[in-house]
């Protein structure tokens, strides 16, 4: 029989549809297109898809357990690698990842390897609710406590990969409510709250404890921990310090960082204002600087917001964005007005000191920079502006300092990332450290990635310990 050369399509919501409302968008395969999909992998020996996969999944393994309609074994394969099988199907960026490298790709579409990752866990999660099946037991308690800082991907990934060991984990996460950027940066629609709190619940039947507003470096230090009988701590506080641009204007109301106006919006449910009582900006014609992921939720979370025109401000091409293809596509979709080689210089408030217009530069692309990227040049005399009532700078991240300056010892980067190795390991003993706080921001999966093996360090260190 001939293989299908166009992957499964996934159903979606209509755009007209979606930009009213906060829901997911991707609906998700049923079985039957899931089976379908799935009957489309060849099986082939090299499994370089395994390779691509920065936690490793066995994926031509769960693919043909799916195949089979062995939905058990397929999520326990995943599983095997990935704690957060619902959260990475949806957020993960598999094509530049295991389907980048798919040898279907070879004759048509690669397979939609996070699409069927979504089902499986999806499935798995709805028979865990109607059965109310617990995770498989931990192993053997070894009475040694680890503490985790943070409750996004990487320190979630590490809280359950130690106590599978047997490990006491506490997670400490600084706001009032558990995921990290999970919950407080990907939008609804995106990834909904109920699913990262299930994946979470997961973890608390695993004997996890989490401990919520405490934030380390201020309500403990590191160092306090120790003394409270950690025998070792990983920090995975993420980057969650935003970039500016430096230009005037930055300091106007109405100018606001991704971090702040998504977190309003996500974590604090600004969207149901007056509901909740967290108020958020609601412009009518709204720019939104940048061009990785961040941006793209922050464009599409300002149209929710009722906008009536929002433009997707961006120095390079759109080859160049960071942002995952599909989450440019649906921005497009949405009607988002991308301004691409186009750079902001300067924002305009009026007598209030409210932000009204911002001025723009055309840009034209000249040699790759360090990123591997054209760098943007200005073209000489092409300024123009463009009438808004809000601003949303999307530039990026950097972690925040205060676990660095309250831990003497530990080493950082120049722009405060923390130093580590490929396993963790920081500059102090017992210390370790993954996710975007040691790399910068990054991807759900990469820091995943980090999580596990840090885990793993973090056994053999205490093991070893005389």
């Amino acid at each position: 029989m001939a293989v299908e050369k166009k992957a499964v399509l996934m159903r979606e919501q209509p755009a007209e549809q979606r930009i009213k409302n906060f829901n997911e968008v991707p609906l998700g395969y049923n079985e039957a297109e899931a089976f379908r999909e799935a009957s489309r992998c060849m099986q082939c020996a090299q499994k370089p898809c395994v390779e691509g996969c920065p936690v490793r999944i066995d994926i031509p393994a769960f693919i043909k357990a799916l195949k089979d309609k062995d939905f058990q074994k397929a999520i326990d394969i995943i599983h095997e690698n990935d704690s957060l099988p619902c959260m990475t199907g949806r957020v993960c960026p598999q094509e530049e990842q295991c389907q980048a490298v798919c040898v279907m790709k070879k004759v048509g579409d690669p397979i939609s390897i996070g699409r069927l990752e979504r089902f499986l866990a999806d499935r798995d999660m709805e028979n865990r609710k109607i059965n109310k099946a617990r995770p498989a037991a931990a192993a053997k308690k070894k009475n040694k406590k680890v503490a985790v800082v943070g409750s996004g991907p990487a320190g979630l990934t590490c809280a359950a990969e130690l106590a599978k060991m047997g490990y006491d984990v506490t997670v400490f996460e600084g706001y009032h409510k558990l995921g990290g950027v999970l919950v407080y940066g990907i939008p609804e629609f995106r990834l909904p709250k109920a699913i990262v709190q299930a994946e979470i619940e997961k973890l608390q039947e695993l004997g996890v404890i989490f401990v919520t507003n405490a934030l380390i470096g201020r309500a403990l230090t590191i160092e306090e921990l120790f003394k409270d009988g950690f025998e070792a701590v990983f920090v995975g506080a993420g980057a969650g310090l935003p970039n500016f641009m430096g230009i005037p204007g930055e300091n106007l109301s109405g100018v606001y960082s991704a971090n702040e106006f998504l977190t309003r919006v996500n974590l604090m449910k600004a969207y149901k204002f007056p509901e909740f009582d967290t108020p958020v900006k609601r412009g009518a014609n709204v720019a939104v600087v940048g061009g990785g992921n961040v941006a793209m939720d922050s464009a599409r979370t300002a149209l929710r917001l009722g906008a009536r025109h929002v433009y997707l401000i961006y120095r390079r091409s759109e080859k160049e964005m960071p942002a995952r293809i599909e989450e440019v596509e649906r921005a497009k979709e949405e009607g988002i007005d991308f301004r691409i080689l186009t750079n902001p210089v300067r924002y305009i408030g009026d007598e209030k000191g409210v932000v009204k217009q911002v001025e723009c530069l055309k840009m034209e692309l000249g040699e790759p920079d360090a990123s591997g990227r054209r760098s943007p040049v200005p073209v000489p005399g092409s300024e123009f502006k463009l009438d808004v009532d809000e601003v949303i700078v999307a530039i990026g991240n950097t972690p925040n300092p205060i676990i660095s300056r309250t831990t003497p010892g530990l080493k950082v980067k120049k722009r405060g990332e923390i130093e580590a190795d490929e396993n963790g390991q920081t500059s102090m003993p017992g210390v370790f450290a993954g996710g975007d706080v040691v790399t910068g921001a990054a991807t759900v999966i990469t820091a995943m990635g980090a999580g596990r093996k840090a885990a793993a360090a973090i056994d053999k260190y205490i093991s070893e310990k005389k």
